[in-house]
């Protein structure tokens, strides 16, 4: 008899366990906030004048409101890597720098962030796809 309740207990604590993980879920998904609290590491530095002139055209681009050479430029980067400081879903925008002889958009991109997206707070530059960002100093 004893031996049945330790049992019904520990699948009581699993249930629930599993309905605490399922709230913290649904409240990540309502907020666009992650449910970890792991913060990723402040991304490295890069002078804009030392970006690839696509790059430093598509960061005029961005600042000028466009007109931009790709429909998927200025849609909302969910930063789902979390290698960019954590913001609420829709901070963060994503560019396309166009890579000589590429067929199609490429590895690089923009990605900024902020509310206004010609005045952005900070932008970020990567040429690998989303493996890693350097923050874009002026």
């Amino acid at each position: 008899m004893a031996d049945g309740g330790i049992k019904v207990h520990q699948a009581v604590r699993k249930w629930g366990l599993a309905v605490f993980s399922a709230g913290l879920l649904a409240s990540s998904l309502a907020t666009g906030l992650p449910v970890s609290a792991r913060t990723a590491e402040p991304p490295s530095t890069v002078a804009l004048q030392s970006l690839p002139p696509q790059a430093r055209d598509t960061y005029r681009l961005i600042q000028s409101g466009g007109p931009f050479p790709y429909k998927k430029d200025g849609t909302v980067f969910g930063n789902r890597e979390r290698l960019l400081p954590l913001k609420a879903r829709g901070y963060y925008r994503e560019y396309t720098v166009k890579t000589p002889g590429s067929r199609d958009r490429g590895a690089r991109r923009i990605v900024c962030g902020g509310a206004q997206p010609t005045v952005p707070d900070a932008c970020y530059y990567t040429a690998d796809h989303y493996a890693s960002f350097a923050r874009i100093a002026e």
